[in-house]
């Protein structure tokens, strides 16, 4: 299978801080896969480093070509964006990115509309095309910001916490809008969140951080109190309950 993601011997250092040290991870094209880890673990800034926007050592491919900045093949979707105006359409939210002010290209304005639409309905956000922002519920918002990431076709989202916010019901909903749209288009997913259980159901693989290190396999290798443990050099508990999985350490539980 070929590979979307490929990080040979990665290291990330910011503000003297170790993010990442030799990682070396694949990502298979077409995998949806969860980013998991406390904060500060570094899932923004693996993020930004596949999007060329971090100074790294080693080598981060994508699609077997070197990780660059602008790369179309990528739909990213940051965890921190500015105010959104409240009295903007959904339709001119999305269509904003098309004129370069995001992640976006350049297109005639017949081409545009067209691709505007096509992505609309991808998400199934026709119906808040003409809405103000103001009016929409933040499960609707974040519905058009991934219409947003679609533009152009790319074949690896990177969706930095999207569910931040939204309740538990609104949480499920952008999952499965997620797999359904990465299954339907057979595109590769990055979904980094706060934590786990959200996800379950959806993943293919997940992408656990800490220490410096990462440990990626399914959620049955990766999620045991063992894989932890040795992923944070200390003791870490995983408990199994009712369908639900809780990541516990002395201090915090993830």
């Amino acid at each position: 299978m070929s590979e979307a993601v490929r990080f040979d011997d990665v290291g990330i250092v910011q503000g003297g801080r170790t993010i990442l040290s030799q990682v070396a991870l694949r990502i298979a094209d077409g995998a949806f896969v969860g980013v998991l880890g406390g904060n500060g673990a570094g899932k923004t800034t693996l993020m930004r480093a596949i999007l060329g926007l971090v100074p790294v050592t080693g080598r981060i491919s994508l699609f077997g070509r070197p990780a660059t900045r602008g790369n179309p093949l990528v739909g990213y979707m940051p965890q921190r964006r500015a105010p959104l105006a409240a009295r903007l359409s959904g339709r001119t939210l999305v269509a904003a990115a098309l004129d370069g002010q995001r992640w976006g290209i350049a297109l005639p304005s017949a081409q545009a509309s067209r691709e505007v639409d096509r992505v609309l309905e991808q998400v199934g956000a026709q119906a808040l095309a003409a809405r103000k922002l103001d009016e929409l519920s933040g499960g609707e918002r974040q519905r058009l910001l991934l219409a947003q990431t679609l533009l152009g076709d790319p074949k690896l989202l990177l969706l930095d916490e999207p569910l931040i916010s939204l309740d538990p019901k609104r949480q499920a909903e952008m999952v499965a809008l997620v797999r359904d749209v990465q299954q339907a288009r057979g595109i590769a997913v990055l979904f980094s969140a706060h934590e786990l259980n959200p996800l379950l159901g959806a993943l293919d693989q997940v992408l656990y951080l800490g220490n410096g290190q990462a440990a990626l396999g399914s959620v049955d290798a990766v999620i045991t109190s063992e894989s932890l443990s040795r992923l944070y050099a200390a003791p870490i508990e995983v408990v199994r309950s009712n369908g639900r999985i809780f990541v516990m350490s002395d201090t915090r539980i993830a």
